[in-house]
């Protein structure tokens, strides 16, 4: 068995690679070659870009695929939607699409685009969306460098952000977000009826979800003195409970937690102040529920 698996090329790729690293995957490839070698002989990589893999993946010339769930809706692809992984280039959180004028236009709500021109790359998603407000305006595929075609070649745009940062730059305003989007693990249909394929694939989401899971927490380990156990107990926060171990010395506890880690820096100097000792923190690389 051999899964044919779509990793997306440009933008995402890097933040991709690295996740894969993170659920224990490691992933290369050299610069001009778009097939990846990974280290499971179970799987085969091809790089394509995150708008075209929802084609691909449904007309089962990938098993499975990375991308945007923005592209399965631009395209209508009928695919299984496996997982939602929330990661982007620049951080865990969606991206949105919006829809964008410049600072001065007289374009204040969606329904100003009536009659209007609107340039983008998301064009049958923006179609549908207009239609349903029943917003006639003219929606054109953009190339790229979108934002700098209002106000000449476009009276506004409807473009993916992160930040809005590079909206801002270009004196753009935003009037609407149309659509929030996550990467999605998608699969081909006939390959999740394969027993083999559909496990597989099941492993591989697992340990990308728990990758993202573990993004940003860390484990805490520390000694306690049992007479210190409920002050420092109720210092810590937990995902569940704090794990508590005896240790051989019978005045003593091992206590251990899983915390976020920007609470570690604060907590740490409370916890060695109500007693506790020979405290460690440790990064995580997954994290399963």
């Amino acid at each position: 068995m051999k899964l044919r698996l779509g990793l997306p090329k440009g933008s995402l790729q890097q933040a991709t690679f690295q996740l894969f690293k993170k659920a224990g995957y490691t992933l290369s490839v050299s610069e001009r070659s778009y097939f990846p070698d990974v280290d499971d002989p179970e799987i085969s990589c091809l790089l394509i870009r995150a708008q075209e893999m929802a084609r691909y993946v449904q007309d089962g010339v990938l098993d499975v695929g990375l991308t945007g769930k923005d592209w399965v809706l631009e395209h209508g692809a009928s695919v299984k939607e496996v997982a939602s992984l929330l990661y982007a280039k620049a951080g865990f959180r969606p991206v949105r699409w919006v829809l964008a004028v410049p600072a001065n236009s007289r374009i204040r709500s969606v329904e100003d685009l009536e009659g209007k021109r609107v340039a983008t790359e998301l064009v049958q998603y923006t179609k549908r969306y207009l239609k349903e407000r029943g917003i006639k305006a003219v929606v054109e595929f953009s190339w790229g460098a979108t934002e700098v075609k209002p106000p000449t070649l476009a009276d506004a745009i409807v473009e993916l952000t992160e930040t809005g940062t590079t909206l801002k730059a270009h004196n753009l305003r935003i009037v609407e977000t149309i659509l929030e989007s996550t990467t999605v693990l998608i699969a081909n249909r006939e390959s999740w009826k394969d027993p083999a394929k559909k496990e597989k694939i099941q492993n591989l989401a697992l340990l990308l979800q728990a990758a993202i899971e573990a993004e940003h927490k860390v484990g805490l380990k520390m000694n306690v003195p049992r007479k210190a156990m409920e002050s420092v107990l109720a210092a810590l926060p937990a995902l569940h409970t704090p794990t508590v171990s005896p240790l051989s010395d019978e005045g003593w506890c091992s206590v251990e937690v899983i915390l976020a880690e920007k609470d570690a820096r604060d907590l740490i100097p409370q916890l060695k102040r109500k007693g506790a000792s020979g405290i460690f923190e440790y990064p995580l690389n997954k994290l399963v529920y």
